[in-house]
């Protein structure tokens, strides 16, 4: 059998609003996993879509060998439940209404070959520990982490040549994570992995970035790219830096070039004058060094474009390190006052023994909430919202709150950021507005597009600005893994933000490095017993 393959014909990719994304890529991905990387808004997502056959390029093609299976970012549609998700939904009506009578030809190929495929679903459910699901359970009753891994089981049930999963971990916990890496290295067919895990993608035996130069590929995994791109970018600085020394140098040398020949006309000039010369004679003279002075500064017009030439091509293959900021806001509060209280609440979609729980949440404490997939972590943050009613038990919050889930649901998809941030903020000036989005990464162009039409990590620095420069400012904070889908720049920028804040925190994630970064006060973990708060 053919070994699986897609290959990338001189693709191009123009956006709605005109602007070229990419362009000219060529690119074979073969058996080999392989993990796609880049900043936020490159394109990432946009490349993994026509790989997938999902978007068709502006221009070039894209060639498959077999049957591409696409897992996107966003696993779960509102009405979605566990059969959408794993992609059987259509497989499994049409095998409850052949089971019931029916005879139509359409019904037995939506089944094909796949008569046990309600008996695999439900094995791969409880061999992956989630058992306590089934294929009507409604997504909206699932964790971002339970929903990514029953993706996550459709994708290796599909049986498709080649896997291109978009963000795969976002979501999990580190035993799930482990768990994915074990199952992607035991798979035998054609994988790409679009992500900025670490160490999902030091799984990889092969790396593509993309970037503003286009694809570059690299033969090993994360640490290896990493090296090998650092190594670039200083090459590449050396030679820009050579360049512009060479075009000082040589500028030099074309001034002292043009000085000398005016020095010349003008002896000579001197000269003709003093021996009384004809002026018909002097007029001749003048227009040949005239002729040559004109020869002399095309010559030198030509050299100084090559020149900058050079130095244009130098800095080109010079990345920006584009710096991200966000703003501290300030928030006051008073250390002892009581935000939020929940009293012998009962949670809603939990059937654990971190169902029950009683907590007080004061000024200034700064709570990391840990947990594995499922035990409440998302359900406990969206009570505390207001999203979520307790089943039993009073939830009392005494400050302006803002939350920030994983699915982004704050977010219009249909309205600009810029819109939104005006909604969430009448105070500030427009121009403070833009300043601040664009100082998150997202220009001129991107805050007046619908958010729905950015990238994944665009659309959480929009929700992140929405959030956390609305006025008032939220004296407590309720953030769901909100470093899901952001390069490591801009992660690093949350963290340097949220160390700032001065008000309540109450933050998600399954990111130790990231957690440990925020300067916590209390850790509140799910255990088998229930709740436990502690000291960070």
């Amino acid at each position: 059998m053919t070994s699986p393959f897609l290959a990338l014909e001189s693709v191009s990719h123009v956006l709605p609003d005109g602007r070229t994304l990419f362009s000219n890529l060529c690119e074979q991905f073969d058996a080999r996993p392989t993990g796609l990387v880049g900043r936020n808004g490159v394109g990432k997502t946009v490349l993994a879509r026509i790989l997938a056959g999902q978007l068709q390029p502006s221009a070039g093609r894209c060639v498959a060998s077999g049957r591409v299976h696409y897992l996107a970012q966003q696993v779960a549609a509102p009405e979605a439940t566990v059969a959408d998700l794993v992609g059987m939904r259509e497989t499994l009506e049409a095998l409850a209404r052949i089971e019931t009578g029916s005879c139509a030809a359409e019904d037995f190929e939506a089944v094909g070959e796949r008569w046990d495929v309600r008996e695999r679903l439900r094995h791969e459910l409880e061999r992956n520990g989630l058992g306590y699901l089934d294929a009507a359970t409604p997504a909206t009753a699932l964790s971002g982490g339970e929903a990514m891994r029953v993706a996550l089981i459709g994708a290796l049930l599909s049986e498709a040549d080649f896997l291109i999963l978009d963000e795969p971990s976002n979501h999990l916990d580190r035993p799930n994570r482990q768990a994915l890496i074990g199952q992607l290295q035991r798979w035998s067919r054609g994988l790409l992995v679009v992500s900025h895990d670490r160490e999902l993608l030091n799984a990889m035996q092969h790396i593509v970035e993309l970037s503003a130069l286009g694809l570059r590929s690299y033969g090993g995994n994360y640490d290896f790219y990493a090296q090998a791109k650092a190594r670039e970018r200083q090459s590449a600085i050396e030679s820009l830096e050579q360049a512009k020394t060479q075009r000082r140098r040589e500028e030099q040398t074309l001034r002292e070039q043009r000085e000398r020949q005016e020095r010349r006309q003008a002896r000579g000039n001197r000269q003709g004058r003093e021996a009384n010369q004809a002026k018909i004679l002097l007029d001749r003279q003048k227009e040949r060094s005239e002729a040559s002075a004109g020869k002399l500064r095309q010559q030198q017009a030509a050299a100084r474009e090559q020149l900058a030439r050079r130095v244009r091509e130098a800095a080109r293959q010079v990345e920006d390190e584009t710096v991200v900021v966000l703003h501290a806001v300030p928030v006051p509060q008073a250390a002892q006052r009581r935000v939020a209280e929940l009293e012998t609440v009962t949670l809603p979609f939990v059937a654990a023994a971190t169902r029950h729980i009683s907590l007080t949440i004061t000024g200034l404490q700064r709570i990391g909430v840990l947990g594995p997939n499922g035990c409440g972590k998302s359900t406990l943050l969206k009570v505390l919202a207001g999203q979520f009613e307790p089943l039993a038990g009073s939830c009392k919050i005494a400050a302006q709150r803002v939350y920030l889930d994983q699915r982004l649901a704050t977010l219009d998809p249909q309205r600009p950021v810029l819109d939104q941030l005006r909604s969430a903020n009448r105070v500030a000036s427009e121009s403070a507005l833009r300043m601040w989005l664009a100082q998150l990464g997202l220009d001129a162009q991107r805050v007046t597009m619908p958010s729905g039409t950015l990238s994944g990590g665009e659309r959480l620095k929009a929700a992140l600005a929405c959030a956390l420069y609305a006025e008032p400012a939220a004296q407590l904070l309720l953030l769901d893994e909100p470093s899901n889908h952001l390069d490591l720049a801009s992660t690093q920028a949350l963290e340097a933000m949220l160390r700032g804040y001065a008000g309540a925190l109450l933050v998600v994630s399954h990111d130790e490095v990231f957690l440990e970064g925020l300067a916590l006060t209390h850790r509140l973990e799910a255990t088998e017993q229930g709740w436990v708060l502690g000291f960070w």
